[in-house]
């Protein structure tokens, strides 16, 4: 496990780190210039699992078309207001109490359709393939692609995710590969072949080059 510091003290208390990262790092430095930069400002920090299903997507739905450090924000206010963000706290919370945390009405059903399925549901996700996961996740109400995308990538830290439709990594491609210029999703797409098949964290260091913080979900 990669040295801790304290920049990422917050992010790896009681996590995983995935094995396959630094071989990921290598590969990366060695395939793109851009990257090896990148990757070289961050030495010591690294992708890891909370290792809770419901944490995971729960963030991501908090997440969901808004900046890392608002949802930080609204997730600190939600810790305060159930104490853990757990389904039957959740489910058992006043709508009212959890609009106060700054979440939309639209927000607060997804969470609650979330812990229902988490009540009633033990999902083995584990052993289903990447598309497999989406097709289930997207079938719950308040997950879509890109909320899938973050479970795949934070919670079961498979290895060749690229969510292309996430602002950030729209943001970073265009900051580091075209001058700031907007690119096209195409384009994108096809720039991201050349890190297969480690996207998660290349995903993961664009991320990290534009935010104070690690991104979590």
């Amino acid at each position: 496990m990669p040295k801790k510091t304290k920049t990422l003290e917050v992010a790896v208390v009681n996590t995983n780190i995935p094995d396959y990262w630094d071989k990921a790092k290598k590969f990366l430095i060695k395939n793109d210039p851009v990257l090896a930069r990148i990757i070289k400002q961050y030495k010591g920090e690294a992708l890891a699992s909370r290792g809770s299903a419901f944490f995971s997507l729960a963030r991501a739905i908090v997440g969901q078309q808004i900046s890392v450090k608002a949802a930080q924000t609204v997730w600190n206010r939600l810790l305060m207001a159930v104490s853990e963000v757990l389904p039957q706290n959740i489910l058992h919370a006043d709508t009212d109490l959890l609009r106060t945390c700054g979440l939309s009405a639209r927000k607060v059903i997804y969470l609650k359709e979330l812990s229902q399925f988490f009540a009633t549901t033990n999902p083995e996700w584990h052993l289903k393939n990447d598309q497999e996961v989406i097709k289930d996740l997207v079938s719950i109400k308040g997950i879509g692609k890109w909320s899938a995308e973050m479970f795949l990538i934070f919670h079961l830290l498979r290895p060749d995710v690229f969510p292309v439709a996430d602002i950030g990594v729209q943001r970073a491609i265009e900051k580091h590969y075209n001058h700031g210029k907007k690119m096209p999703l195409s384009e994108m797409t096809t720039l991201s072949e050349k890190w297969k098949p480690y996207r998660t964290v290349a995903t993961w260091y664009l991320w990290r080059s534009l935010d104070p913080v690690p991104v979590e979900y």
